[in-house]
């Protein structure tokens, strides 16, 4: 059975409702499946003035525990069109597992959410995959067998980069559920081949 984790960071919820999304696909494909998140850097009073959302269950993960899983799909929200300095900064502490070749092999995936339609969806997902990449980790999207990366009835996220939900401008817009459904394939179909090649 394929151990899976969902690393994410969500300032506003958006992000952790997708991974959550993101863990239950996983399950659905008879994974163990873990969602943590990474530590908040920003200073306390920017957390408390910005209204950030601290009452997300997931616990805490720490960077040397990523070897312990056959998949790691990652999520975070745009910042300029890449990640957020809190991901930045958790994986910025993976070196010693990247001087090891500890991730080599291993499934990695991405999910991410903007305010716009044109935010950086793609650009931050891919700024995941590197880091991935550089652990030598193999890169798992959402392909065009989730039907819902072509919907044109609605406004949606989602790529085949991975999975992703628009926030409007004022975080006022949550996941919509072809969003939600976009994250649950994810994670199902990455689950799926993590247990392919680890069993």
């Amino acid at each position: 059975m394929a151990r899976v984790l969902v690393l994410y960071y969500s300032s506003y919820g958006h992000i952790e409702k997708m991974a959550e999304a993101v863990a239950a696909g996983a399950l659905d494909a008879g994974a163990t499946v873990d969602l943590k998140r990474v530590p908040e850097t920003a200073p306390e009073d920017v957390v408390r003035s910005a209204h950030f959302k601290t009452d997300q269950a997931a616990p805490i993960a720490r960077p040397e525990e990523l070897e312990n899983y056959d998949a790691i799909i990652v999520g975070t929200g745009t910042r300029y069109g890449r990640i957020t300095s809190q991901m930045a900064a958790f994986l910025d502490q993976t070196g010693p597992l990247w001087a090891r070749g500890a991730l080599n092999g291993k499934i990695g995936g991405a999910f991410s959410s903007t305010a716009t339609q044109h935010g950086g969806q793609e650009t931050t997902l891919f700024s995941i995959i590197t880091n991935l990449m550089h652990l030598g980790m193999i890169p798992v999207g959402l392909p065009y067998s989730f039907t819902g990366l072509t919907r044109l009835d609605e406004v949606t996220g989602g790529t085949p980069y991975g999975a992703t939900t628009l926030a409007g401008t004022d975080g006022s817009r949550q996941p919509s559920e072809n969003e939600l459904a976009g994250a649950r394939f994810q994670g199902k179909y990455t689950a799926e081949i993590a247990t392919k090649l680890f069993g």
